[in-house]
Order: C-alpha cells, then structure tokens, then sequence
C-alpha cells in the first residue's frame, strides 16, 4: 500500500486496493453481488480503526485509563465487545457466522444511526462465502489502514465512489437502478445550484451521489457545509442501495442526514402534518422503466401526485418543491417519456411544470 509523504493512503492506492478485494469474491459470487459483500466489509473496516483512533485518543488524554476511554461520550459509534474487526479477524473457522454477529450487533447499539445499515448480505453461506474464502477477503482488508490519521474522508469518499462505477460498470443494464454518472449528476447540481440551509431532497436517491455532489456544490461556491448536513433527505426502495447510501455519506463525513429505505410512490417517507413534505431543492433520476410501480392505485393517490397522468414521478416532484419562485426541481429523464429528446437529457424547470396550484 502506497503512501504520501505525510503517511496517509493516496486515492490510486486505496482504489485500487479495494478493487483488488472484489476480485477476492470472483467465481463464487456474481459480479452483480460485490457490492452486497464489499461495501459492508469496508465501513466495518472504517468503524473499527475510527475507534481504535478514538480509544487511543482517549487513553492519552486520562494517562491511559482504559475504562475511560471506553466510554460511549468519547466514541462516534459504539462497537460492542467481541464485536471490533480484530476480533472477527482472530477466527479461524464459522467465519461468517462471527462477521454475521459482529454486524448486527453493531447495527443494534447504534439503532439512531446505524439501524440496518450492513443490508442484508447472508454471511453464513459457505456453499458461497467459505471460511477460507473470508478469511482471504478479511485478511486482504486488514492491509488498509482506514483510521482517521491515515485515510482522510475525502480520499475514502472518493475510492467508494469509485467502487460504485466500477460495480455499476460490471452490472451494464442494472446499473441505473444505483448509479447516475457523475457529470449528470455535476450538471444537474449546477443547473439547481443548492445553497446552505436550504433542504434538498432526491426521493430515487440510488447510493447517495446527487445528495454528496449536492453538499460538494455548497462547499465549493462558499457555503458553510454545516447548513447543509442535516438538510439532506433521500428514499431508495432497494435495501441494499439504500445501505450503501448512507455508508456513502457516512464515509464522505456527512455525519446528519435522512436516508429512509421505502417505496417513494407506494408509502413516501417524508411528510408534513398530511401532506409530503415540501424542499427547495428535488432532484432525480428516477426509475421511469420500473414495471409494477403501482399504477393501479395512481387515479386515486390520496396526496393529488396523479395530476401528471402517467408520469408519476414527475407529478411526486413537482409536489415536493417548496411553494415558492426560490424553490427548484430537476430529473433526469429518458429518452422515450419526451419523443425527440436526447438520451439521458436534463429536465429542469421552475415555471414550467408544477402543481395545480401554483
């Protein structure tokens, strides 16, 4: 593993370290499942050494009382005992089952945070993950040295991201249901142009990208990247893209956002007294192609989305934005839903297409 001078990870080194453990899984496990094993295995790897970074911090502080250093107030998430990498990485045999506990043990004494966070990946499965198999994969992890000193959020931020393009990469068609190139994404951002304090909502939020660039955005021009976070709200159906959404903002060092795993159109998750909840800036890519979307409750919609006809989404978009001129909304939308437009074109508008209303 390469490092800089200052003796932290460089972003070529650490991508392609990561890289490298996707290769670990080849032949037992489909490329499409990389992202299900890799992603959780990478922020346990991140939580563990974050902690350790903490502990030590702790013990030079009280001249080295250990159960001081312990305690809840000095560490950003807890790691239960038995439950720290090193501990699943001591095991020379039910691997899984061990990795398994670890993780949800870690889920459970962080349930504000942390709650369902490492998806739904079934460890145990030696017919697909055997021991040796993990064994290879942990010990190939525990090469990186992911604590806050070594590896900057930044830079980790950045290698995870690079890991979703190459997984969305391996998937070909597949790869819209998580993954948005990056400059529709930067364009789309600019296009809104988000500022600090104002709430920005993607209610298709895949891994997380529109809501960091959204942040990136704010940082960039001058803003206070404190009025964004906590300002920053996302929905994703898929369990496990809506995991790796928030380790995506976790490890970019957004600390306080709202991911909400759900059907956007079935059971939307953010409200305001009865109605949705409104923000002055939603931005999409929403899944326009997705087959049983529930069109058959669409006529009677009980929040009026249906007054786009059939273009559902945009009709849940457009209710989303605040009542008022400041407010934006853009997606990116398919070729087919507007004949004669270019692939992947940017919609956007702020007068043209918006509820009844206005």
């Amino acid at each position: 593993m390469k490092n800089n001078k200052d003796n932290s990870i460089d972003i070529s080194s650490l991508s392609n370290h990561l890289w490298e453990a996707a290769n670990i899984l080849r032949g037992p496990v489909d490329a499409a499942d990389f992202k299900t094993y890799i992603f959780p295995l990478l922020f346990f790897k991140r939580l563990s050494d974050v902690y350790d970074d903490e502990l030590a911090a702790a013990l030079a502080e009280s001249a080295g009382d250990m159960e001081y250093a312990r305690f809840p107030e000095n560490h950003r998430f807890q790691i239960p005992q038995d439950c720290h990498w090193e501990d699943v990485r001591e095991r020379s045999s039910n691997i899984g089952h061990a990795l398994q506990k670890a993780l949800r043990c870690i889920e459970q004494a962080n349930p504000d945070t942390l709650h369902g966070i490492f998806g739904d990946a079934q460890w145990t499965n030696k017919d697909r993950l055997s021991d040796a198999l993990l064994k290879d994969l942990i010990e190939h992890f525990s090469g990186l040295s992911l604590g806050n000193e070594n590896c900057k959020a930044d830079i980790l931020g950045q290698s995870y991201e690079y890991l979703i393009k190459k997984f969305a990469d391996l998937t070909n068609k597949k790869a819209g249901e998580f993954y948005t190139p990056r400059s529709v994404v930067a364009l789309m951002v600019k296009i809104l142009a988000p500022k600090a304090g104002e709430t920005i909502y993607d209610p298709a939020c895949g891994t997380g990208g529109m809501l960091l660039e959204a942040l990136h955005y704010v940082t960039a021009h001058g803003g206070d990247a404190h009025l964004v976070l906590g300002n920053l709200y996302g929905q994703e159906k898929n369990l496990t893209t809506s995991s790796i959404a928030r380790m995506n903002l976790f490890l970019h060092g957004a600390d306080d956002f709202h991911i909400e795993r759900g059907d956007t159109l079935r059971q939307p998750a953010f409200y305001s007294g009865d109605s949705l909840a409104t923000f002055d800036c939603v931005i999409a890519n929403p899944p326009f192609s997705l087959k049983n979307w529930g069109d058959e409750s669409w006529i009677n919609d009980p929040y009026g989305r249906n007054f786009a006809g059939h273009l559902w989404f945009c009709g849940h978009v457009a209710l989303c934005g605040c009542p008022s001129e400041a407010a934006r909304q853009g997606m990116a939308k398919p070729q087919a839903l507007w004949p004669g437009a270019q692939p992947s074109h940017i919609c956007h508008w702020t007068n043209e297409f918006v509820p009844p209303w206005h």
